[in-house]
């Protein structure tokens, strides 16, 4: 079968097509024909090697965790799917499956779940780790309500155009960043207010905030406490907690690792199927062009998700 693997740590181009075996399936595993993956910032970090002394891999490995496919194997302990179910989730080799960008992965069963019925590959295959970190983030750590008011960092983001449609779905006033064509984009998922990054400071423009949620990282997250009112919560996917200003300012502060799972790809589904949230697809790029597709994901011109089309 066809693979995206690295046998070194690099920019795009030490990314390579390569023919290998299909993946060996363990007990409690399944073996799902990859129809479509998309790229996440996380496939970039493990590409580059920015995580290779938290993460140490074996290197050659396929990269890519998002799948969406058809069910073509289960292992003997996989007892909730069926040969030939249609499915999305994760197949990162991180957590020991077998990688997303590739003919065949080899995941976990409670990994993947039955893909939303009103999508076709390519925009289930753009949902899995954005939208359960949305999910995750909004309804699990922040507990947003009705009437509250949440800040999202990058709304113009893969995460952040999900999180904009599941708060507004809650019934919370949402603020977001964006700069140029974006901010009007943002404004069509629902944002009441948008931030021009590059001439305003949100510190400034925004207070008496119940929460923030960050999938941009730097110092903008620790900065953010400031919008908060005094018991707020602020979510980062990626910048470290500063646990001294946090304390400082009354605020929780939350670094997220999000888990995707059974339940939590369930949970998006149902969003999925009864319209509130739509996948944010910008760009698809067959297997053989992912170097490209990487290099259009780092270029930070992207709306939503680049797509990778398998078959």
């Amino acid at each position: 079968m066809k693979s995206a693997q690295i046998n070194e740590y690099g920019d795009p181009s030490v990314i390579k097509i390569v023919d290998i075996e299909k993946p060996k399936i363990n007990e409690d595993q399944v073996l799902v024909k990859v129809h479509a993956s998309s790229i996440n910032p996380f496939d970039t970090a493990i590409r580059a090697g920015y995580m290779k002394d938290n993460i140490p891999l074996k290197l050659p490995i396929t990269l890519g965790g998002d799948i969406a496919g058809e069910v073509s194997e289960i292992g003997g302990s996989a007892t909730n799917l069926a040969v030939g179910d249609k499915v999305y989730g994760q197949a990162n080799v991180v957590a020991g499956n077998s990688g997303a960008f590739a003919e065949f992965a080899a995941t976990a069963e409670q990994q993947i779940a039955i893909m939303p019925n009103n999508l076709d590959f390519l925009q289930a295959a753009s949902l899995p780790l954005v939208a359960v970190s949305a999910w995750q983030g909004l309804v699990e750590h922040i507990n947003l309500k009705p009437n509250q008011k949440i800040f999202i960092h990058g709304g113009a983001g893969g995460i952040g155009t999900i999180a904009i449609q599941i708060a507004k779905n809650i019934g919370a006033y949402v603020a977001t960043t964006a700069t140029g064509e974006d901010i009007d984009y943002v404004k069509s998922l629902g944002a009441d207010e948008v931030i021009d990054y590059k001439t305003q400071d949100f510190s400034e423009a925004l207070s008496d905030y119940d929460a923030v949620f960050d999938a941009v990282g730097g110092d903008d997250f620790a900065k953010s406490y400031l919008v908060l009112k005094e018991g707020g919560v602020a979510v980062s996917m990626i910048a470290q907690v500063d646990e001294e200003k946090a304390k400082e300012q009354k605020i929780e502060a939350i670094r997220q690792m999000t888990n995707v799972t059974k339940n939590s790809l369930n949970s998006i589904r149902e969003l999925v199927e009864s319209g509130i949230v739509k996948p944010q697809l910008d760009k698809t790029f067959k297997l053989d062009e992912i170097s490209q597709a990487f290099e259009l994901k780092e270029s930070g011109k992207v709306r939503g998700k680049i797509v990778i089309k398998i078959d």
